[in-house]
């Protein structure tokens, strides 16, 4: 699916075609495991008649489309998103962070090459005729003279230590290259997130409002009772004191939305009083019905998180080749050309010109173990690398399997929400219209409205929950980047 995205590997080959000191960089192996939990995976969830309440079916290998939450089907998620893109600041960072890894790529690929400079200076000076001779042939003691140099200077890279520092650079700008995709997979799980929280408090304030209302409503008629002697005044007030306690529920509610707001505008890389015009209610998001399961084999590779640790673990593998040539000795080629005259314009008279050709081995015998330590501080360095690409290959895993539970539980838990919230609303209906006939007393109706109120907004969450988990499932698989049609998959 994603092998066409394999990093480089034919430049990094003919890079280390040549002889090279320290370990050449193996990918490691994918974890030879079949599935994501010790008990295979049920083929889909159950369902219930009611918004988000389909049953969602696994697809084994089933690939990610780049743009994957457009298949909640929201417009305004899909606008959302596209302005994100192009304003988030950390998206920004991200890409400036890129090009500049790829600058310091290029800049140590220089040193395969010879390094030309060129120098031309003048002056005027005086000899000290009763000290030193004169300079010149005439004797004259104060004259000018132009000199214009060339100087060429090259180190063969007899060992490699070259090659495998442009090797490490160019595992550090893939690195980032990674990063740059986790980045992009963030924003747009952060925003899909984000639209599933604001539309379950949107639902959950309509449900609390239609729950005051209610309260409203028995209030009006217990003091309709009460003109009639047929209640308390106790009753009255214990009424009272339960609509004020609904009431107190809207504010907290109405709080997080408005915080929910603002974190949508940051994502959007807005100031709090520029929000995006676009909102979201529960009714406005599709749950998606097809659910990809990818290889184990192959999370390995759409994780951008893991294929950054392993370009980090391919750095540092790297790093340990410059550490061993250092150790070993450097040669060194240069040599000069250039004329001198006391006349610039006749600089470049024959006879006027000078040259020269060196040529030098260095070998340190002792710096007090200093090369020695660098190395074995590189061993350690790609033993950190190795044991952290692990740590993010388990994360990768444990991410999977707590989305897939994540689906099943809150299918089953929808499904049960459900089925409380129409009980309870059925329950309600009845004392309510036993009340008035004295069949029942208020305390029955009281509770019969928390329980009502309770399974109410239990069910919105538990939509949301399923919007949001499915969310965290495509994240929790890489995304789709390598579908992305905004970018040059082939430099992926």
């Amino acid at each position: 699916m994603i092998n066409k995205l394999v990093p480089r590997t034919a430049i990094v080959a003919l890079l280390l075609s040549g002889c090279a000191v320290g370990p050449d960089f193996t990918p490691p192996p994918a974890p030879d495991v079949k599935g994501y939990a010790k008990e295979p995976l049920a083929p889909e969830t159950v369902s219930v008649a009611a918004p988000a309440g389909a049953s969602q079916r696994f697809v084994g290998d089933m690939d990610i489309p780049g743009q994957w939450w457009t298949l909640f089907h929201s417009p305004a998620l899909n606008a959302l998103i596209e302005q994100a893109l192009k304003t988030n600041h950390d998206l920004t960072a991200a890409q400036a962070a890129l090009r500049q890894a790829e600058e310091n790529e290029k800049a140590t690929a220089a040193s395969f090459f010879p390094t030309v400079e060129g120098n031309y200076s003048a002056s005027r000076q005086k000899n000290a005729l009763g000290t030193l001779a004169a300079t010149l042939f005439n004797n004259q003691p104060i004259f000018s003279l132009h000199t214009a140099q060339l100087t060429i200077s090259y180190t063969p890279d007899v060992f490699g230590g070259t090659r495998r520092a442009v090797e490490s650079a160019m595992a550090q700008a893939e690195q980032q290259r990674f990063e740059l995709e986790a980045t992009y997979l963030t924003l747009t799980s952060n925003l899909v997130a984000a639209a599933v929280q604001e539309a379950s408090l949107r639902g959950q304030i309509a449900a609390t409002g239609r729950l005051v209302a209610i309260e409203r409503e028995l209030t009006d008629l217990f003091h309709r009772q009460r003109a009639l002697g047929q209640v308390a005044d106790a009753d009255i007030l214990v009424q009272e004191a339960a609509l004020a306690q609904t009431e107190a529920t809207l504010p907290p509610l109405e709080k997080q939305l408005a915080q929910q707001r603002d974190l949508v505008t940051a994502l959007c890389g807005r100031l709090p009083s520029n929000e995006p015009e676009q909102t979201f209610e529960l009714a406005s998001l599709d749950l998606p019905v097809e659910l990809p399961v990818s290889l184990p084999s192959n999370l390995v590779e759409q994780r951008p998180d893991v294929r950054a640790a392993e370009e980090n673990l391919h750095a540092a593998t790297a790093e340990v080749g410059v550490a061993i040539a250092a150790m070993l000795p450097q040669f060194s080629i240069s040599g000069f050309s250039g004329t001198a005259a006391t006349d610039i314009a006749k600089l470049f008279t024959p006879g006027n010109g000078f040259w020269g050709i060196t040529g030098g081995v260095d070998q340190t015998f002792f710096d007090g173990g200093a090369l020695l330590h660098k190395r074995r501080g590189a061993d350690a360095a790609m033993d950190q690398a190795a044991e952290q690409y692990q740590s993010t290959v388990v994360a990768a895993f444990q991410n999977v399997a707590d989305a897939l539970h994540a689906v099943k539980s809150d299918a089953d838990a929808l499904k049960a929400q459900v089925a409380a919230e129409q009980a309870a609303e059925r329950s309600l209906d009845l004392v309510r219209k036993e009340l008035p006939l004295g069949q029942v007393s208020h305390l029955t109706v009281l509770n019969a409205e928390q329980i009502y109120q309770q399974a109410v907004i239990a069910r919105v969450q538990a939509q949301a929950a399923r919007l949001a988990d499915t969310a965290a499932l495509f994240q929790a698989l890489g995304g789709g980047w390598w579908n992305r049609r905004d970018v040059d998959v082939a430099k992926l």
